[in-house]
């Protein structure tokens, strides 16, 4: 098989990233390799993350366009010129335009930190979602990996993973404990059941091949 080629879009530190990238040094995603890291902020830790381990790392920022239509152009004409076959969202804080979605249909994949359909959609983002689920008192939250459609948080759920709330929990610590115990488990082994071809969507659902 070929590798298959990455882009991971990111906003921030990174862990998300980094979780990935300390996975392929485990050996628990094969098949893959990370082409590109692009932030939309030039000041994303991401990108200094990516530049140790010797991986292209690039911003790509809405303010150094016009109008958010040639932004979203140029974001895709980057990620088309390193050959990607995979957009990964790691803690990406840009709406993905719908001519990224037509362009990579059920090949772009993100991290929401709740169990969808649950705390997510439209407002629902960073320590919001985990602010929600603290005043509405639910007991269990986690972490969903879906692909990417026109909407926000609709696409094919393809791993979930649940995890327990706390009384005395915080935003804060409730956000680490999803991303330790869900997001940083369960996005690299969605990576991992891409580059070897596991998985199918069939009429909206994610399917695993026998």
């Amino acid at each position: 098989m070929n590798m298959m080629k990455m882009a991971v879009l990111v906003s921030g530190g990174g862990t998300n990233l980094q979780a990935i990238m300390d996975a392929m040094d485990r050996g628990e995603i094969t098949n893959a390799e990370i082409a590109v890291v692009i932030s939309n902020n030039a000041n994303a830790y991401a990108l200094e993350r990516a530049k140790m381990k010797g991986i292209e790392a690039i911003c790509v920022s809405p303010k150094a366009y016009a109008s958010r239509a040639e932004f979203n152009q140029a974001l895709l004409e980057t990620i088309q010129s390193y050959g990607v076959e995979l957009v990964v969202l790691a803690g990406c804080l840009v709406v993905i335009p719908e001519i990224m979605v037509k362009a990579y249909p059920n090949k772009i994949i993100n991290i929401h930190p709740a169990l969808i359909p649950s705390f997510c959609g439209t407002g629902y983002y960073g320590l919001k979602v985990h602010e929600g689920v603290l005043e509405r008192g639910v007991k269990v939250t986690g972490a969903t990996v879906h692909f990417v459609d026109e909407g926000t948080d609709t696409g094919p759920i393809i791993l979930q993973k649940a995890v327990e709330v706390h009384q005395g929990d915080t935003p804060e610590i409730l956000q680490r404990r999803v991303m330790e115990e869900a997001e940083w488990k369960i996005m690299p082994k969605a990576i991992d059941l891409i580059a070897n071809d596991k998985i199918e969507v069939i009429d909206g659902l994610v399917k695993f091949k026998e």
